[in-house]
């Protein structure tokens, strides 16, 4: 009876081993796909960065060419009514003269409650 059992112990232990490898090979293939898949999706998040760093540059340059328009755009207002801004400005120097004098009146009066 010893070599019978001798026997079904291998055949056991064989079964055993073949199914390990088997089971070994497996997650090595697992593991290979789950690398490659890896790999894609840092290629993609370097796309990505990429595509990002791309549209912000336009953005910054798109921003500076509005900023040009729009001082083009004033230049060309004030260019086009010199006499309107001369007077405008006129009008708020009046205005700030007007402010002077009315404190300049003021504090003495207020010293004089101190």
């Amino acid at each position: 009876m010893l070599p019978k059992q001798n026997n079904r112990m291998n055949d056991n232990n064989e079964k055993t081993l073949n199914l390990f490898t088997t089971r070994v090979r497996q997650m090595i293939l697992q593991y290979e796909e789950i690398q490659k898949e890896n790999d894609e999706l840092y290629k993609m998040v370097d796309d990505r960065d990429k595509q990002i760093a791309e549209l912000e540059k336009r953005l910054h340059q798109s921003e500076n060419d509005y900023k040009s328009l729009k001082m083009a755009r004033m230049l060309e207002v004030t260019g086009g009514d010199v006499e309107g801004a001369k007077k405008t400005i006129a009008g708020l120097i009046r205005d700030v003269n007007t402010c002077i004098s009315l404190l300049s009146e003021e504090q003495p009066t207020s010293r004089a409650d101190a």
